[in-house]
């Protein structure tokens, strides 16, 4: 369940329930919590906590699990189930873990009009990677091909307030530049190649 679900958000309750309704396994959610752990300490997955940027506090029920050897993952599916965006997104996970950052998936709450009414709205954040002292807000975003598209992967950044980096990394390969907004765009292969600075 793990491997297909790389970069899905995922706690044991709902594998459990998939188990249930898609393999007719009844199993509980302890046992699927303690076989996750096992998967972790063999470092064959990784999990990242979501985080609550404006609330600052975690969820602590839910996490995204990303493959530690991407390679392994797509063999143990026989090479199906291969969504560019969500391997993309556990590259660029692997490579911030290997750049010794500790990397939170995140959400930014926004109190919105919508139909008439007040909502609060929750956006996205990929990736929220810091080192201590510095932090950088991440989204991954095969491609930028639609107005629409743009502004999904961009209303998580701009709701966040704080001066931190603000990056997003595209499937293709780009000339690197700053937006109006100072959201730094670069290529996949551009940032596995270069610093975050």
């Amino acid at each position: 369940a793990l491997c297909s679900s790389v970069g899905s958000l995922n706690n044991p309750n709902r594998i459990a329930n998939v188990m249930k309704s898609v393999l007719k396994v009844d199993i509980d959610q302890e046992t699927v919590a303690n076989y996750i752990s096992y998967l972790e300490e063999s470092f064959l997955f990784e999990g990242s906590k979501r985080y609550n940027v404006k609330g600052n506090k975690y969820y602590e029920s839910i996490k995204k699990y990303y493959a530690v050897d991407i390679g392994l993952r797509n063999a143990k599916l026989n090479f199906r189930q291969q969504e560019i965006t969500h391997i993309m997104e556990n590259v660029i996970y692997n490579e911030l873990r290997i750049r010794g950052l500790a990397v939170d998936v995140g959400v930014v709450e926004s109190r919105e009009m919508r139909d008439g009414k007040q909502q609060y709205i929750q956006y996205e954040i990929d990736f929220i990677a810091n080192n201590g002292t510095e932090k950088h807000y991440i989204q991954s975003a095969f491609a930028l091909d639609t107005e629409e598209k743009r502004q999904q992967e961009l209303n998580s950044l701009l709701k966040i307030s704080d001066s931190f980096r603000k990056i997003v990394i595209v499937g293709n390969d780009i000339a690197e530049y700053t937006d109006d907004n100072g959201i730094r765009y670069m290529g996949l292969f551009q940032f596995l190649l270069a610093s975050l600075q």
